[in-house]
């Protein structure tokens, strides 16, 4: 039998998720209707040489609270095991984005920067985008050099609404 991933959506009032538990780490926490969806669970499947099969998993219960609690403004930061799938550079981006703090946001050169790759913009915007793992890795606490928001997967309104509920704007 080949190897599985266990998924199922998470439907909250800020988004839709599907979650993904594989080998007892959490591989996917991404937004059931973003544009790339195909793409980031094809990325998925090959990496981990698995299927996705929708079945419960202790750990996508673990997700579930802890995501209920970050958007209940109870949680900063998340403590489940991570498997991120993606290139070399992408893990590298993804592991800097785990060291903005809550409440924070840095711009896509600070990002290229802090990998010690300031002329990587544009590649730092790319792996951003190809996050897997929304909100538990925090791709939204980057923003353009000049403030504006610049993209997201969940879509901007929601960047904004996550950035506020992380400066306890409740607006």
């Amino acid at each position: 039998m080949a190897s599985q991933i266990k998924i199922q959506i998470f439907k909250h009032p800020y988004a839709e998720f599907v979650v993904g538990a594989f080998d007892g780490k959490l591989c996917l926490c991404d937004f059931r209707y973003r544009k790339m969806r195909s793409a980031v669970d094809a990325r998925i499947q090959s990496g981990l040489n698995a299927t996705f099969v929708e079945k419960n998993d202790p750990l996508l219960e673990v997700t579930r609270e802890q995501l209920n609690e970050y958007f209940m403004g109870t949680r900063s930061s998340f403590d489940i095991p991570l498997l991120p799938v993606g290139t070399t550079f992408q893990k590298e981006v993804w592991h800097a984005l785990l060291q903005i703090p809550y409440g924070k946001t840095t711009s896509y050169l600070g990002m290229a920067t802090a990998i010690n790759n300031p002329r990587a913009i544009r590649a730092v915007g790319s792996a951003n985008g190809a996050n897997a793992l929304a909100i538990v890795i925090p791709c939204h606490r980057v923003i353009n050099s000049n403030g504006d928001l610049g993209g997201f997967g969940g879509g901007i309104p929601l960047k904004q609404r996550l950035l506020r509920l992380e400066q306890n704007l409740f607006i």
